[in-house]
């Protein structure tokens, strides 16, 4: 775990910094300097492109993450890093001009419920690209056990973007409108710097000339876009739907509270840039104790990372909520669906990588599909009981049954298991510090309320997983602070 240790400690505190500036954006510029219903239109036009992104990408750079490390030759390296440049304008181009030729049909079918869609509908299209290319770009510094940067830009740059951007609204520079065309110009330079970087780290001798196991990576390639696509209808297919039935203000106010619940899953996102790669050279190299140490480690090491943010967000979210405009509370229990939700799905630690790094990874796409369908219908019929409500109780719902059939996959699979005696412990140590905490609050601004609860729900816990050991890489990290301040 040193080298997941090293490269996630540094990913973590990039993430944190993201998450913090993302928070600030969030909760307090856009929701102050953007209307409801144009926030609501710039949470509708990303998740829209991040929903398309799947299809543009071709599945390509999850494709570079599996089979780079398998190649022994360089001329074999270059062949499959150029086919992956190539392969992703197989679908993006014919979408182009789809999206031309119909265009006048597309935003008038999407702008049915909230007229304000149709003048920004091209925009989905061209950050699904740029968005598309990073991914691939990024996967290719991540083969090269080089995450951190690629890291920097996808979890930081485009947050700033919108910082910088939204205080020139704040001084009338720019409209909300211009906001949104100078975003989405910020989207294709992220991808612009994330190329010269990656062919900074390996740069190959571009050829048209496909690798030898092309068909294999084509086959594996066709799988994952058709997998990703599901999933990624899964993250946010809520968004996109909320402004078919509701104004699409609500967008907004649901897209406040899934972000909080989201912060739960920081170091998840901060350790999966490394584990990825990791995971897939120690199953190409067929190292069965690699892995089950790996999905051991990670599953434990994240629940009780993530754990300690559940606890401080949920028994601190009342007093957060007052810090924003009133009308967002309406989303408390979409944090607290969400955020159990992304809980339990942290907990499965490497699971993912394993399953689509192996040679099961066809099993994703009948996988996803199901949870996509699930999920459509589930919001489809909860939304219009609860609202948004209903779309964070449908994610909850789908993301409990089948994170619980990813893992029973792995057990018959590969016949390993993420959880020990000491999850359960973990598990009755949360129980007991959310007990604990829930009815207490200070009689103070909620800025001081939440930094004084936060404190002593930060020390108790770490104090209970300390003297149990829970986790023997957490408690080697703490021994050595403990020693260097001594």
């Amino acid at each position: 775990m040193g080298v997941v240790l090293k490269q996630s400690f540094k990913n973590t505190i990039v993430t944190f910094a993201a998450f913090g500036i993302g928070g600030v954006n969030a909760l307090f510029l856009y929701t102050n300097f953007l209307t409801g219903e144009y926030y609501g239109l710039v949470t509708y036009l990303l998740s829209t492109a991040n929903l398309l992104m799947p299809l543009t990408a071709f599945g390509v750079q999850y494709s570079i993450v599996k089979f780079f490390s398998s190649y022994t030759s360089k001329i074999e390296r270059d062949k499959f890093l150029s086919a992956s440049l190539l392969f992703p304008l197989i679908i993006a181009i014919p979408f182009g001009f789809i999206g031309t030729v119909f265009y006048e049909q597309i935003s008038s079918f999407l702008s049915i419920k909230n007229p304000i869609i149709k003048d920004f509908t091209w925009v989905i299209y061209l950050v699904a690209i740029a968005t598309a290319y990073f991914e691939i770009f990024y996967a290719w510094a991540k083969v090269q056990m080089q995450s951190v940067f690629g890291n920097i830009l996808k979890e930081m740059f485009s947050r700033i973007a919108v910082t910088i951007l939204l205080m020139l609204v704040f001084l009338e520079v720019i409209d909300q409108v211009e906001f949104i065309y100078c975003l989405t110009g910020a989207y294709f330079i992220r991808a612009f710097v994330m190329l010269l970087y990656a062919l900074k780290l390996y740069t190959p001798k571009f050829t048209f000339q496909l690798p030898t196991n092309y068909k294999e990576v084509f086959k594996y390639a066709s799988y994952i876009i058709l997998a990703g696509s599901a999933g990624a209808i899964l993250l946010d297919i809520d968004k996109f739907m909320i402004p078919q039935k509701e104004a699409i203000a609500y967008t907004a106010y649901y897209s406040v509270g899934v972000y909080i619940a989201s912060l739960l899953e920081a170091p998840g996102r901060a350790m999966a840039q490394i584990i990825q790669p990791i995971t897939a050279k120690a199953l190409n190299e067929d190292n069965a104790t690699e892995i089950y140490k790996l999905y051991k480690s990670t599953s434990i090491n994240l629940l009780l990372i993530c754990g300690l943010f559940f606890l401080l967000i949920n028994l601190n979210i009342d007093q957060g909520y007052l810090l924003i405009d009133e009308k967002y509370s309406q989303g408390v229990w979409v944090v607290f669906m969400i955020s159990i939700a992304k809980l339990y799905t942290m907990a499965l630690g490497n699971n993912g990588a394993i399953i689509s790094n192996s040679k099961h990874y066809k099993i994703l796409l009948p996988y996803a599909i199901a949870m996509a369908l699930a999920v459509i219908f589930l919001n489809n019929w909860l939304i219009s009981l609860y609202r948004m409500n209903g779309a964070a109780l449908s994610t909850l719902i789908v993301l409990l049954f089948f994170n619980t059939v990813k893992i029973w996959y792995v057990k018959k699979r590969f016949n390993i298991y993420p959880f020990t005696r000491k999850t359960v412990y973990l598990l009755l140590i949360l129980t007991a510090v959310y007990s604990m905490f829930f009815f207490w609050n200070f009689n103070l601004h909620p800025i001081l309320n939440i930094v004084l609860k936060g404190a002593l729900i930060s020390v108790s816990y770490l104090i209970l997983v300390y003297k149990l050991n829970i986790s023997s890489d957490i408690n080697t990290i703490i021994n050595k602070f403990i020693k260097s301040n001594q």
